[in-house]
């Protein structure tokens, strides 16, 4: 059995003792020197902590392992938003088949953004309980069978219920953002962060670009077919690289392991004290998401923001095709006009990265002098590009003989910039500021931007078709432009008054208060083993 100095003892709901053993040194743990305790069996049921067993959790992949890993998270995310994106070049074609009106078309945008929304939110809990794998899993197979039911549709309803089921079957990123967190501590997380923050916006642009040349040389089936085949392909390529990273799952996996090596009375903490996935437990997993996105205004404001940049993209579906027809340029050519903003997410990714470095550097140096508001510095630079490309693509989309179609590509990167950091830096702001609240804070912000962007497909054509009369396409985009001014400003205010804000904020408090006892708790540690290392002196007589 463990040494006394590394086990309490308390009462699990049914009045049996359990043992709880934990590592001696959390330090040790963190630099994954943990090795795994051999226990032995006794008439105490002995509690297998996360702690206790760390060496087998994700954050001790190998670096190798954890890229593979981050790498089939890429293609599953980037599949997703290509969903989302490449059924714009299929609503064009819909009022011949279907016999409706171009109104009518968008509504399976909509409805797929906003079931998308809610679909990401109602798959968290599921994962946190049983497992990221399997969950994402059975989220993939979902989404490809209701990719059969849209390409084969017989009308219009048919279309609209498998778009729903397609969004509401989507895990997104509370799932994929989730699985960093089992690999990655908030403290060094950002190159992992950076990374699927760039796999979920270039789904949305690999969309329209492949979407250009479906709509012009396919038939509108194929649309939905080529969405199942890579849905089916990212599905096999998650299933035989992907392991289980969630921590409580792995712990409880040990603890079986164990018992079976005739350790009978190891169990992990979710099967002493786990409450299940109970109606009351789902409900407050899944409204607390909600409740921290209109209650916390750091969640809010910059929800708000993200949410906006993200629906500018689904707006330009609808403004790229009256913009860019001035110059003649058929649906292919529109496709590949959203290279440009894919330029500008890669350019963004790569500015990134001194920051990040940067932020390591301070992190290792002088970890008390780095607070959450220092991942919001990338933000004062590359958010002011959002209103920046709006403006100056909204006044270069004049057409012939004006401008040159080349124009308004180069503010595309511009809006590229902006979107891709103002996506990574918010994430990467409320993960580090909200702790153990961070999926709740995060899906708050993902929720957002699916959202807008569904509504998008409401106001986007009324916005480039009848603001204005003969300039119509660039009132449209100086509306934006005007907004995204207003937008931004709070970044500014969130980096100076950050501290304050989240010294008024219940949760924040809570995992300062929290820190706080564990910093004290690791420096007695290491007082202890100090003490206990120091050699007795004898006196000499």
């Amino acid at each position: 059995m463990a040494s006394p100095a590394d086990c309490q003892l308390s009462t699990d709901s049914a009045g049996t003792t359990v043992e709880k053993v934990e590592t001696p040194n959390s330090t040790q743990a963190q630099n994954n020197s943990v090795t795994l305790q051999p226990l032995v069996a006794s008439d105490t049921k002995i509690e297998l902590t996360e702690r206790s067993c760390y060496p087998v959790l994700g954050f001790c992949f190998p670096t190798k392992k954890k890229w593979i890993i981050l790498s089939a998270i890429f293609a599953v995310q980037t599949s997703m938003n290509f969903n989302a994106s490449v059924y714009g070049n299929v609503i064009p074609l819909l009022p011949e088949r279907y016999g409706i009106t171009m109104k009518e078309a968008r509504y399976g945008q909509l409805i797929f953004l906003i079931a998308y929304a809610f679909g990401c939110e109602l798959w968290a809990p599921w994962s946190e309980e049983l497992g990221r794998k399997w969950i994402l899993q059975a989220s993939l197979g979902l989404v490809n069978i209701w990719q059969i039911l849209c390409g084969l549709a017989p009308n219009h309803t048919a279309l609209l219920v498998g778009r729903f089921l397609g969004g509401l079957s989507s895990a997104g990123g509370s799932v994929t953002l989730g699985m960093v967190a089992d690999m990655w501590h908030p403290e060094s997380h950002q190159h992992a962060i950076a990374f699927v923050v760039l796999s979920s916006v270039m789904g949305s642009v690999i969309g329209p670009v492949c979407g250009g040349f479906i709509q012009q040389y396919l038939r509108l089936e194929w649309n939905f077919g080529i969405q199942f085949l890579l849905g089916l392909v990212v599905q096999i390529f998650h299933l035989i690289l992907v392991p289980e990273t969630r921590s409580s799952v792995l712990c409880k996996r040990e603890a079986q392991r164990r018992r079976k090596l005739g350790q009978k009375n190891i169990f992990a903490t979710i099967e002493i004290h786990g409450r299940g996935l109970t109606l009351k437990r789902i409900l407050q997993i899944w409204v607390r998401p909600f409740w921290m996105f209109f209650a916390e205004p750091i969640v809010l404001c910059l929800s708000l923001l993200s949410g906006f940049s993200d629906a500018l993209i689904f707006t330009f579906l609808e403004s790229y095709g009256p913009v860019y027809r001035q110059w003649n340029f058929t649906p292919s050519q529109i496709g590949l006009a959203f290279i440009p903003i894919g330029v500008g997410y890669i350019i963004a990714y790569l500015i990134w990265l001194p920051f990040i470095r940067r932020d390591l550097r301070r992190q290792q140096q002088q970890p008390e002098s780095l607070k959450p508001e220092s991942r919001l510095f990338y933000l004062l630079f590359t958010s002011p590009l959002l209103c920046m490309g709006l403006f100056g693509f909204a006044w270069t989309s004049l057409g012939p003989p004006y401008t040159p179609w080349i124009a308004p590509m180069f503010f595309s990167v511009l809006i590229g910039i902006a979107n891709y950091a103002i996506y990574g830096a918010t994430i990467d702001y409320m993960v580090l500021s909200y702790g153990v609240y961070a999926a709740s804070a995060t899906g708050g912000n993902g929720f957002a931007r699916d959202f807008l962007a569904g509504i998008a497909a409401l106001y986007s054509h009324p916005l480039y078709h009848s603001l204005g009369g003969r300039w119509h396409l660039s009132y449209g985009s100086t509306l934006l432009g005007c907004l995204a001014f207003f937008f931004t400003i709070p970044i500014f205010g969130f980096y100076w008054l950050g501290p304050w804000f989240r010294s008024h904020s219940h949760f924040a408090r809570k995992l300062q208060e929290q820190r706080r006892i564990d910093n004290e708790l690791e420096v007695r540690s290491r007082e202890d083993s100090r003490h206990a290392s120091r050699p007795e002196v004898s006196e000499v007589m």
